[in-house]
């Protein structure tokens, strides 16, 4: 089962493959650059260092029978032409969120580019340390979510959250059939 983690640049897809896969992930991160540094707004993630450049990999074993492909996209409008290979196959997709007003405008163009692709998704709002926790229905309707959509709280860096999170999107994509 392949599905993608999407979202905007900084919210956390690259840690949340890297704490959820059983095997070694697979990411293309580099490091910010000063020109990059011009593009990518790093206001809202001053300590970041790195940026995904192609793709992060990882997988998931649910049961014998079901094994998750984990994609991450980079969340920079320049990679907008990697959506177009990454979602062939793709089942669904975890968009993740950073709930902060300030940063949660930049999901809009990840949703706009979820749903040109017909992809079904659910939303994942990211915790970030010392930062006010945002009701998840708040959330939905800050989105325009509709109530058929799932809206999932979660840790990134967190095993058990991440997990949680992943079994939504998949209850959700088999609710569908």
């Amino acid at each position: 089962m392949k599905v993608l983690v999407v979202g905007p640049f900084g919210v956390g897809k690259t840690t949340f493959i890297s704490s959820i896969s059983e095997i070694e992930p697979l990411t293309t991160e580099e490091t910010i650059t000063s020109l990059s540094a011009r593009t990518d707004d790093l206001s809202a993630t001053p300590e970041k260092s790195t940026t995904t450049v192609a793709l992060d990999f990882g997988r998931l074993t649910l049961y014998d029978d079901l094994v998750l492909y984990m994609f991450g996209t980079p969340g920079q409008e320049r990679f907008k032409e990697l959506w177009e290979d990454l979602t062939r196959g793709a089942l669904g997709a975890l968009v993740l969120v950073d709930p902060r007003p300030e940063r949660l405008k930049q999901s809009f163009a990840v949703l706009d580019l979820v749903e040109q692709f017909g992809l079904a998704y659910v939303i994942g709002v990211n915790h970030f340390d010392e930062q006010r926790t945002y009701p998840l229905d708040e959330v939905r309707e800050a989105l325009s979510v509709s109530p058929e959509t799932p809206v999932v709280g979660c840790d990134v860096r967190d095993r058990a959250s991440s997990g949680k999170a992943l079994i939504t999107l998949v209850n959700h994509l088999l609710s569908l059939d």
